[in-house]
């Protein structure tokens, strides 16, 4: 074709030649494209797409559609398949059994309608690369166009020059102003049109075919999310794997050590993958388009809503007293059930013949094990925000990087496009915003629990209370929090185990099953989270205190005890600097400023050390509450410690 246009050119007859070929082209395919939308009824597969698209939609975004998240998790049937076996056969047999919202009898199985879209990319791709090569020929037709005009224009300025060379005429600029008038009037006359029109007959019939396919991928994409969710709400060794978003080289005993994560992100989010790269595949940037922008929004609205409901159902499981973790009175409702069906497996393995003899400690052993592992898979569910975060990022790379290598750069709806992808974007600051909500949503589950341990470390709950996992007791006699000390008082208090040793033990015993089990940010959150909420409750026992100056002194010791055990709980190197530690922990740096106030040898030193505590940003105290924390030095005169504190914040 480019070589007989060439030749043609100078009777316009390469653009005749591109039209004449074009419209033979667009006869046939169109015919053929119409002959297929009939003979795969994608009219109605279409319009059943959406009825599919929208039940699923419905059923998990208002329905029941993860009623199986709040299933035993160590239910016999759900662990081993119908058959008791296990098998990935079962759990198939299985998946078959659960509702699809009519996916497989409204379009057809996974198969099929994967195959069905293979075929519709590739049809799309062919008129994609038939449009790209057609068009090519007509700006090519353009450019002859233009370089014959131009040759044209300069063979009629140099006969005008010869013929007025030939009358003995000089150029004027009169004579130069009217040559150029007259040829606007010969351009102007022979008006050239347009090669190709921009819309085609094939392009609207290709438009019309790349609507069908862009509905029937969301829906496939939509049954390929709730295939994941159905799939994982049968637990099993395959439904969970080890955290896949922690750098390597990690510390054994280091923060998410043992973090798991379900198989839903990783499976959803090759789903999305899968999906925008086939519409990419197509070349058209509209599909391309339409595909990225439904799968941001699939991810970003669906996914993320499930992905939240099933983290709000792993708190609930760890809710110390009625889940998995031990509450003031012992274990709850939900480990007591775990430690059930242990007993109940241990006890059908040993009548097989299984296990011959167990003691007492096996036994106990085991339910610890199953007990652990429900605070894993609970805790796997609010990892799996963290992860999409990662995956999201990942996938919003991959796709741009896609573009870069497929589509035209520098055309305006490669452009579009481009701000498509970039979409995913705001789907990934959802995805941290939830993370960050859930887990501070598990810092206030656990908030009973923690306020209880402090009250009873510092002797204000006198109950005794026993740890399944690993917790010793906390006896009613212990020595409760006491700063009115003597010379002898402060040698005893220095020689023996005070309260603060005890609470962190305490909050060891709450936060380490969980600290192993989160990705290492949501720990490192947690544990902020758990930490400000015990530093309250030490300030308001502090507040309830008698202070002499040697109290002052082991308050000061008990708080840098304190916040050294703190900062060795901590996974990111940068909360190990006490400026960081204390911006994002305010509790603990009203601790830290409560214990400097008290410890001044002179009242007159006090405003010295709020000013230049302020100058540094490092106080949080109002003079109010700085008057309530002298008055409680015994050495101190309420009416000096007024008098110095007259001025307003």
């Amino acid at each position: 074709l480019p070589m007989v246009a060439y030749s043609l050119g100078n009777a316009d007859g390469d653009a005749a030649l591109v039209q004449l070929i074009h419209a033979e082209v667009e006869r046939r395919a169109a015919e053929v494209i119409r002959q297929y939308i009939v003979v795969k009824k994608l009219t109605k597969l279409s319009t059943r797409s959406i009825g599919v698209a929208n039940a699923i939609e419905e059923k998990y975004l208002s329905g029941d559609g993860l009623q199986y998240d709040r299933q035993d998790l160590f239910d016999a049937a759900a662990a081993s398949g119908a058959n008791g076996t296990g098998s990935a056969e079962d759990k198939k047999s299985m998946l078959e059994l659960m509702d699809d919202c009519g996916f497989k009898t409204d379009l057809g199985t996974f198969v099929q309608v994967n195959a069905s879209l293979d075929e519709l990319a590739l049809l799309l791709q062919h008129t994609e690369s038939y449009e790209r090569f057609i068009r090519h020929a007509v700006d090519e037709v353009n450019k002859a166009r233009k370089l014959r005009k131009e040759q044209m224009d300069k063979e009629r300025k140099m006969k005008w020059m010869q013929d007025l060379e030939n009358e003995g005429k000089d150029v004027t600029v009169e004579e130069a102003a009217k040559f150029d008038k007259e040829m606007k009037e010969i351009d102007k006359n022979k008006r050239v049109q347009d090669v190709l029109p921009l819309q085609t007959q094939l392009s609207d019939i290709v438009v019309e075919t790349g609507g069908y396919y862009s509905g029937i991928e969301r829906t496939f994409l939509l049954g390929s999310l709730q295939r994941a969710l159905q799939s994982v709400s049968i637990s099993d060794d395959r439904s969970f794997c080890p955290i896949t978003i922690l750098p390597p080289n990690r510390r054994p005993n280091a923060a998410g050590c043992n973090a798991l994560q379900t198989s839903v992100v990783e499976e959803c989010l090759y789903a999305a993958q899968r999906s925008t790269l086939r519409a990419f595949a197509t070349g058209q940037c509209n599909t391309a388009s339409a595909a990225s922008n439904f799968c941001a929004d699939i991810l970003g609205r669906f996914l993320l809503e499930v992905l939240v409901h099933r983290a709000d159902s792993g708190t609930s499981m760890l809710k110390p007293g009625d889940g998995l973790l031990p509450g003031q009175g012992g274990l709850g409702q939900t480990a007591l059930a775990v430690m059930s069906s242990a007993q109940k497996g241990l006890s059908k393995a040993t009548s097989k013949g299984l296990m011959v003899g167990s003691t007492e400690f096996e036994e106990r052993e085991l339910m610890r094990q199953r007990i652990e592992e429900g605070i894993a898979m609970s805790c796997a569910k609010l990892n799996d925000l963290e992860v999409a975060v990662d995956y999201t990022m990942r996938l919003e790379r991959k796709l741009l990087q896609e573009v870069s290598t497929t589509f035209p750069p520098g055309k305006k709806e490669t452009e579009q496009l481009n701000s498509c992808i970039k979409s995913l974007t705001g789907v990934q600051e959802s995805f941290q915003s939830a993370s960050n909500e859930a887990i501070d949503h598990l810092a206030s589950t656990l908030m009973p629990r923690v306020r209880s341990i402090v009250n009873e470390s510092v002797g204000q709950d006198n109950v005794a209370t026993t740890g399944f996992m690993g917790g010793g007791t906390v006896p009613g006699t212990s020595v409760r929090m006491n700063y009115h000390l003597d010379d002898e008082a402060y040698e005893m208090a220095q020689l023996s185990e005070g309260y603060i040793s005890r609470l962190c033990q305490s909050l060891d015993e709450l936060v380490n099953p969980l600290r192993s089990h989160l990705a290492p940010r949501l720990s490192d959150n947690l544990i902020l989270g758990v930490i400000a909420g015990a530093s309250k409750r030490l300030e308001g026992a502090i507040k309830r205190s008698q202070f002499t100056p040697l109290g002052a002194l082991a308050l000061d010791s008990d708080i840098r005890y304190f916040v050294n055990f703190v900062k060795e709980r901590f996974d990111s190197p940068n909360l190990s600097s006490s400026v960081t530690l204390y911006k994002a922990c305010n509790p603990l740096a009203r601790l830290v400023q409560i214990s400097l106030l008290m410890n001044v040898d002179d009242l007159e030193d006090v405003l010295d050390l709020i000013s230049s505590s302020k100058r540094k940003q490092m106080w949080d105290i109002s003079l109010s509450d700085a008057k309530a924390f002298l008055n409680l030095r015994v050495d101190f005169e309420g009416r000096k410690v007024n008098e110095l504190l007259q001025i307003s914040d």
